[in-house]
């Protein structure tokens, strides 16, 4: 099993778990936020400042990851008969560019006014209070997002760094990468603050928010990147995609799959088309019933599979029957 991709499940991913792992980052950020804008206005530290905006733009990012587990997961309609798995993308994007936008770019622009214009460090006390209480509750929501992760990639026989990268559940990818970036982050502005302290210089806080502005804009790309993939249409990787071909090939009167398309509409919704030639002397009847049983062996084997459309297509080399005459 480990040369199987973590990118889809065999069985359905935990809509709920996933939604429990959003909510605990969503408090923990809140919070963080609050008590790091707080002790920045206190210290007039930037890179404390940079921190509570990183904090702000990861409740945001939650929020709007919270939108897209509750709306993707409505049922299909008529004006949507594929559901509405691939909304999630939409959402998890625009989470992206929250990231960037709120945390990222006012941390560089902080960063860089302290370096031009100084600053005058005030007492870091509450500042490395703020940090400590901070780094636990950060540490706390890494945890539950690991915890998932790894359960996941046990399930799937996968390393965790491979289903890391390409898992489709980019809510829970999301929660581990910037609960991540925001430890590293409380790091950096520890080391901002000591160096302020030290020296006297606000050059150290400048630098260190810059810092955090460049770890936030890496994080925006990465989780921007996952989601566009998955919005255009990624399909199964290479050794699913042949576990696919091989399963529609143990059907009685199937003999090739001429053309396979496999599209990950979400973490637990996969769409199968193939293009089959059956035995030229199998009946309508039994072609159906071929259809029917590669459906089902299918979604037994992998049950993310939601939908799978087959169409019978003579083979390569097979000439047209001519046509009867009136």
């Amino acid at each position: 099993m480990s040369e199987q991709p973590a990118s889809t499940s065999e069985q359905p991913a935990s809509t709920g778990e996933s939604t429990s792992t959003v909510i605990v980052a969503a408090v923990a950020n809140l919070g963080i936020a609050v008590a790091k804008a707080v002790a920045g206005v206190i210290s007039g530290s930037s890179a404390m400042l940079s921190e509570a905006a990183h904090s702000v733009a990861d409740t945001v990012t939650e929020l709007l990851l919270l939108t897209s587990l509750k709306r993707s997961a409505k049922p299909a309609d008529e004006d949507h008969p594929l559901g509405y798995g691939p909304e999630r993308y939409i959402w998890a994007l625009l989470a992206a560019v929250a990231t960037f936008v709120g945390g990222a770019v006012f941390s560089v622009y902080d960063g860089i006014h302290t370096l031009i214009h100084g600053e005058n460090p005030g007492d870091p006390l509450v500042s490395y209070i703020v940090l400590g209480v901070a780094f636990l509750l950060e540490g706390y929501s890494l945890r539950t997002g690991v915890r998932q992760v790894r359960a996941e990639a046990a399930r799937l026989g996968a390393p965790v760094g491979r289903y890391l990268r390409l898992t489709p559940d980019t809510a829970v990818k999301a929660v581990v990468l910037e609960d991540t970036a925001a430890l590293a982050g409380l790091l950096l502005a520890a080391g901002g603050l000591l160096g302020a302290q030290l020296t006297g210089s606000g050059v150290w806080d400048g630098v260190a928010s810059v810092l955090i502005g460049v770890l936030l804009v890496f994080v925006a790309w990465v989780l921007g990147r996952s989601n566009a993939q998955l919005l255009i249409g990624r399909p199964l990787p290479e050794p699913l995609r042949e576990a696919v071909r091989e399963e529609i090939l143990t059907v009685p009167h199937i003999v090739d799959v001429l053309e396979l398309t496999t599209i990950i509409q979400g973490p637990a919704e996969i769409l199968i088309a193939a293009k089959v030639d059956f035995r030229d002397a199998s009946s309508a009847r039994q072609v159906e019933w071929a259809c029917e049983e590669a459906e089902e062996q299918l979604r037994e084997r992998f049950p993310a599979i939601r939908r799978v459309y087959l169409d019978p297509t003579p083979g390569l080399g097979q000439e047209r029957p001519a046509a009867s005459s009136k």
